[in-house]
């Protein structure tokens, strides 16, 4: 495949990166709930700090994505307008999933330290009157981003399995 067809490499880099960590994060903050107290923390702590550089990297992808190359899209119109919607969401989604989460591990009064090294500023503090609410924001969004993964996993496979186009190749 020519070069020129394919997503730069820094667009690639960050895709697959930012999926290895979701990938690990989600699993992570699903099982939180039936760990033992005693490790409990120690999943919070993975979790929480793997889901900020999560956030990180979303940002510096969105970066990325306003002055990387861009690719044509291809296919039909109402399969590009799809493809856009849900490439938006996920994008929407990974950013609205680690802040709420960040938030309301502050506002339920547990400051957050990155990997247990850097203790990161937190701009609520202990906030319980909200504290459920980013909770319940983080929880909803997790579900969302699962089914955004879900129709975008779905893609792929009618794409590389069905059409037997390239579009799985421009992103590897």
């Amino acid at each position: 495949m020519p070069r020129s067809q394919r997503y730069p490499s820094s667009t690639r880099l960050l895709h697959w990166l930012i999926a290895a960590l979701v990938l690990a994060t989600w699993p992570l903050g699903f099982v939180i709930h039936f760990i033992k107290d005693e490790a409990a923390l120690d999943f919070y702590l993975i979790h929480e700090s793997l889901g900020f550089l999560v956030l990180w990297l979303m940002l510096v992808r969105v970066g990325n994505k306003l002055i990387a190359r861009k690719i044509p899209a291809e296919g039909p119109a109402i399969e590009r307008m799809a493809a856009a919607s849900v490439h938006g969401l996920l994008y929407a989604f990974l950013i609205i999933m680690p802040v709420s989460g960040f938030l309301a591990t502050n506002a339920h009064g547990f400051p957050f330290s990155w990997f247990g090294v850097l203790p990161i500023w937190s701009p609520i503090g202990k906030t319980p009157d909200i504290a459920w609410t980013l909770s319940a924001i983080h929880e909803w969004s997790a579900w969302i981003l699962l089914g955004l993964f879900a129709l975008h996993f779905a893609a792929v496979l009618f794409h590389h399995v069905i059409r037997r186009d390239t579009t799985l190749y421009r992103m590897i």
